[in-house]
């Protein structure tokens, strides 16, 4: 995928979580062990936000490629994040995706995808 298409993504998920009251904090947060997409606040909880694109559904949604592999680097990113914001170490946190299909122009939103 090329990076514009993950930006154009990306752009859509932000907007589709905002509608849905959600308040970004950061994006595409950086670090040696991966990088998280979106960081937002839903409520209380700070929620960690994997986008992912799929063109087309022939190959699985978009959200099960999360795997294993990739939530690892989640949780690992989202820990440095939590170290360079200790302020936020007392905030309930959660990581979601959020699938978009290109062929079906969908986007489903998975709360709780997984856990810390």
């Amino acid at each position: 995928m090329s990076r514009q298409r993950g930006d154009q993504a990306e752009e859509q998920a932000l907007s589709f979580l905002q509608a849905k009251g959600l308040r970004l904090l950061e994006r595409n947060y950086s670090c040696r062990q991966g990088e998280i997409d979106l960081i937002m606040q839903h409520g209380d909880c700070l929620v960690f936000v994997e986008v992912r694109y799929r063109r087309n559904s022939s190959f699985g949604s978009p959200l099960e490629s999360v795997d294993s592999h990739k939530q690892a680097r989640l949780r690992h990113s989202a820990q440095h994040y939590l170290q360079r914001h200790p302020w936020l170490l007392a905030r309930p946190c959660r990581f979601d995706v959020v699938g978009i299909s290109g062929d079906q122009g969908r986007i489903d939103w998975l709360e709780n995808a997984f856990g810390a």
